[in-house]
């Protein structure tokens, strides 16, 4: 079945604001090492991520309805996400700034999704990896950071990510069944996805703040969390503070990671409801959101 078989624009929304929700529940998360949450210095710093994210949306909506449009995952549509993303990023700017790394990531997986309704998180993933490789033509010619810290260091960053199929995305959703599966509350078993994500991923804003040497030492500090048990154990969670602490002090956001997490929430969100994409988007029933869950803000 191709996008263009399938529904008019109420799929596109109920996509559009599950991937949002995604994007707000990554933000509720406690304790994120280096990465925002509620336990900013002052409240408004938080909460204006969260009212930037709802900004998402139009533009979410827009990538969906036109993937659906559109059919294939070629280079017409990889040139048509890039301007409603371009003009999404200036929403967000007006809005309250960020996400710019969880835009490209749900944006993709948004347009995927809509392109093959009731197809998995495999086959969506490697659509959306079709998409990323297509160049963007229409997209400014001026070196945008992540692009140059990636070919200083050799990294893939989120372009390569992206064009590979979104791995880490994939690996945060076995994460968060494995977790769960040994008895983590929620919120434990999405530290233990973002965990594994940041213990392997060569996040370029790391790259570009802390360094080769503090890469490392950051995903060394992340899998010495998992190895201990996870955040669901005393020891695991005695790791994580001690990460906290250290990214914290050094000023280090693996903010890259986070917009991972949030694309495996996203996924999560979808097949929770035990449906499938295009069951979900077909039902008048409003999906579970991403922040719906025993214990948003538990932490280990």
């Amino acid at each position: 079945m191709t996008g263009t078989q399938y529904g008019n624009g109420h799929e596109d929304e109920v996509l559009a604001q599950t991937a949002v929700d995604a994007l707000v529940g990554q933000l509720a998360l406690v304790p994120k090492p280096g990465l925002p949450d509620p336990r900013e210095r002052t409240a408004r710093d938080h909460s204006d991520l969260r009212w930037s994210a709802q900004a998402l949306l139009p533009g979410l909506i827009a990538m969906a309805a036109t993937a659906r449009r559109t059919g294939e995952p070629n280079a017409l549509l990889r040139a048509d996400l890039g301007a409603i993303g371009r003009s999404t990023e200036h929403t967000v700017a007006l809005a309250g700034g960020g996400h710019r790394g969880a835009l490209w990531t749900l944006g993709l997986l948004v347009a995927a999704a809509a392109l093959r309704p009731g197809a998995g998180p495999a086959d969506i993933t490697a659509l959306a990896g079709q998409l990323a490789a297509h160049p963007d033509r229409r997209a400014p010619r001026r070196p945008s950071r992540g692009s140059t810290v990636s070919a200083r260091y050799g990294a893939a960053g989120a372009r390569g990510e992206a064009r590979a199929g979104f791995p880490h995305v994939r690996r945060a959703l076995t994460a968060l069944a494995t977790s769960r599966a040994r008895g983590a509350t929620e919120a434990q078993a999405r530290l233990d996805a973002l965990l594994t994500v940041i213990s392997t991923l060569q996040d370029t804003e790391l790259l570009y703040t802390a360094g080769p040497m503090g890469l490392r030492q950051v995903q060394a500090g992340a899998r010495r969390v998992l190895e201990e048990g996870g955040a669901a154990t005393e020891r695991g969670a005695a790791a994580l503070r001690a990460l906290d602490t250290d990214l914290t002090s050094h000023a280090w956001a693996p903010r890259g990671s986070g917009a991972l997490l949030a694309g495996a929430l996203f996924f999560d969100a979808l097949s929770s409801q035990g449906r499938g994409a295009e069951s979900l988007c077909g039902s008048a029933a409003r999906p579970r959101r991403a922040t719906d869950h025993p214990h948003p803000n538990v932490s280990p």
